[in-house]
């Protein structure tokens, strides 16, 4: 557990979805939003007794630290109690956090009073302080407002309660302000009121939370103050500060606990063994964690050539059961850039490039630590299996490695940089030795990969019937993309086949394999590249404890067993309660997310965001089973001739 004064997370939720620049709050209801990276390995206390070894923390996955960028990778620090006459080096070590929103209300006189972000103890109400003292009353604590406001480049900041009541974007006053709830449940009900004029200097909070779909323009930007747009300034106060920032974009109001005030952004990756003849692979990963990834990283950095016997000279014990020749293969396989990451194709975005080294590995049976891998003969499948898979492979144990890497509001997705969301993690100038830094944490699991048969897929994707019914879930799509600046996405009738099979199966395996909906994760493997088309899905258990490795998964997708999964899955896309409502939602307009779905609702097709790569988005399930209109859809048909 992390732990800052009486607010305790676990370590993987300062991952997803409590990271750097998130909302939380303690059992007091007091909110406040995550510090930046730079104070995370810091002990806030200064005590030079207490020492700090962040070395301890590292994790490794050569594949995406170079894909981030970063040089290190970094569990969160857990917080532990100093032991007396005991080891005194990473105790005490707490993730800072900042009191947000700054400004509060007092309950009994509606008073607004603004507080430092740095704010520790519960402030108490200073009007009520002062007629407390002439009345004999206990003077009231403060409670924090419901409103803040955002934009969609990720910034965010308290409610500007005084430049909207005096509707100026540079308001003067200084005199108190209140909060006054005028009875009923909607946002028209609460006004702000200014003690300058309380007659005339009032304004309800009705519409602060509207906006246009795309965020091009709000109800709050627009029409805050007759001077000009009231824009967003940049701010960052999860970094400690209120200085501003370039930014210019639209401010929409919010519920601080709202659902789309914070999206974290998290880069996956299975991980993939790298030893071979030359080096075991038990050495190649002792070289990969600590103490000795540290000293490799260390020299490497410096320029510096890597001497076997430097490193005996250092860590003897370690590498005392290997040969210098084993020992400079595993250096140079360590250090040198990684060859499974070289695309094949020119075709491929940079994430599908990502995933063709993983979608090669799942195809061929392995038996190291980390990854453990046997292929099932496809000939010991039924006729729906064998008609439509071309391999399927057991994976008996895998590690994830699940990296933080920014994070984003009101959006889930943006056309921010890496650069630009990176330096949303710490204070502009923080270039210390070690800064380039992400956190980061790894579970164990196991799966099943399936791989669809190329033929099969190629011949039903050229169906009139499914490009057309694909096409204006494509052309959606396009739409919100140029609206919302978002980059690119592979979107075919593929991805979303490959999408929906995923969740129906991952729906189905729930109630077989006893897994709970949230501890099913998917990781889809689609490209269009006429070379090197992939067609994959692994649905995979990664829960971060002994949920994720039973075992039940693994013997589900043996044959004979898989068989009746597959087809109760096939059998309740061909229904949903929701229907005809569903079909034709779907048909119309699109339902889910963004609109972003034809057949698919809660009822049939969705699961826990937390196991979706996209959201419950591109969804459909008449493109599996031909159900309504649909009647030249479905991949998994009756005539089996055309697969063939």
């Amino acid at each position: 557990m992390a732990q800052s004064r009486d607010i305790a997370i676990r370590r993987a939720q300062l991952i997803s979805p409590f990271g750097v620049g998130a909302m939380v709050v303690g059992p007091d209801g007091t909110s406040a939003l995550i510090g930046g990276l730079d104070r995370w390995f810091i002990h806030e206390s200064g005590d030079p007794r207490f020492e700090v070894d962040p070395s301890e923390f590292e994790i490794s996955e050569w594949r995406l630290q170079q894909e981030v960028q970063a040089e290190r990778l970094m569990l969160p620090p857990d917080f532990r109690q100093p032991v007396r006459f005991g080891n005194e080096r990473n105790v005490r070590l707490t993730v800072p956090l900042l009191r947000f929103p700054q400004w509060h209300f007092c309950p009994r006189c509606d008073s607004l009073t603004k507080v430092p972000l740095s704010s520790r103890e519960r402030p108490e109400c200073r009007y009520c302080e002062q007629a407390s003292e002439r009345r004999r009353r206990r003077p009231i604590p403060l409670a924090q407002v419901r409103f803040v406001a955002a934009c969609d480049r990720g910034h965010l900041t308290d409610f500007p309660w005084r430049e909207w009541v005096h509707r100026s974007l540079r308001p003067t006053c200084n005199a108190r302000m209140r909060l006054v709830a005028m009875g009923g449940a909607s946002l028209s009900n609460a006004q702000v009121i200014c003690d300058c004029d309380p007659k005339r200097v009032r304004r309800s909070l009705a519409g602060i939370v509207e906006a246009d779909p795309d965020g091009a323009s709000s109800v709050l930007s627009d029409t805050l103050s007759q001077e000009g747009k009231y824009l967003c300034q940049g701010w960052q106060p999860w970094l400690g500060t209120e200085d501003p920032t370039e930014c210019g974009r639209p401010v929409r109001g919010s519920l601080r606990g709202a659902s789309n005030l914070y999206f974290s952004k998290i880069r996956t990756a299975i991980y993939l063994p790298r030893g071979g003849d030359r080096a075991p692979q038990s050495l190649v990963t002792t070289l990969e964690e600590p103490p000795l990834s540290t000293l490799v990283n260390i020299l490497s950095s410096a320029g510096r050539s890597i001497d076997p016997q430097l490193l005996r000279g250092q860590h003897g014990s370690l590498l005392q059961p290997y040969s210098d020749n084993e020992l400079a293969a595993a250096l140079e396989i360590v250090t040198s850039a990684p060859s499974e990451q070289e695309a094949p194709t020119s075709d491929d975005d940079e994430e599908t490039r990502f995933r063709r080294a993983e979608f090669d590995a799942l195809r061929d049976p392995r038996q190291d630590d980390d990854l453990r891998i046997s292929t099932a003969a496809i000939e010991d499948y039924g006729e729906t299996v064998r008609s439509v898979f071309s391999r399927i492979s057991l994976v008996e144990s895998l590690r994830e490695t699940r990296v933080f890497t920014g994070f984003g509001r009101i959006f889930p997705d943006d056309d921010l940089s890496a650069d630009d969301r990176r330096a949303m993690l710490r204070r502009a100038g923080d270039s210390t030795s070690g800064s380039n830094w992400l956190p980061a944490y790894s579970v164990f699991g196991e799966g099943i990969f399936l791989e669809f048969d190329e033929r099969a897929m190629s011949r039903w994707e050229k169906l009139e019937g499914v490009r057309s019914r694909v096409q204006p879930l494509v052309a959606r799509h396009r739409s919100l993309r140029e609206r919302r600046r978002l980059g690119r996405h592979q979107l075919s009738a593929r991805f979303v086949l490959v999408h929906t099979f995923s969740h129906l199966l991952m729906n189905r395996l729930t109630y077989e394999s006893g897994y709970s909906t949230a501890a099913l994760r998917e990781r889809l493997f689609v490209s269009d590249s006429p070379d090197h088309p992939m067609a994959g899905l692994l649905v995979y258990t990664a829960a971060g404890d002994s949920d994720g490795t039973l075992g039940g998964l693994v013997r589900l997708g043996a044959p004979g067993f898989l068989d009746e999964t597959i087809e109760a899955a096939l059998s309740g896309a061909a229904w949903c309660s929701a229907d005809p409502i569903c079909l034709e939602v779907g048909a119309s307009g699109g339902q889910g997310p963004d609109s972003c779905n034809l057949a698919a609702c809660h009822n049939c097709a969705l699961v826990p965001e937390t196991a979706c790569e996209e959201f419950n988005r591109f969804l459909d399930r008449a493109l599996l089973v031909s159900v309504g209109e649909s009647t030249q859809t479905g991949f998994f048909v009756t005539d089996r001739a055309l697969l063939v």
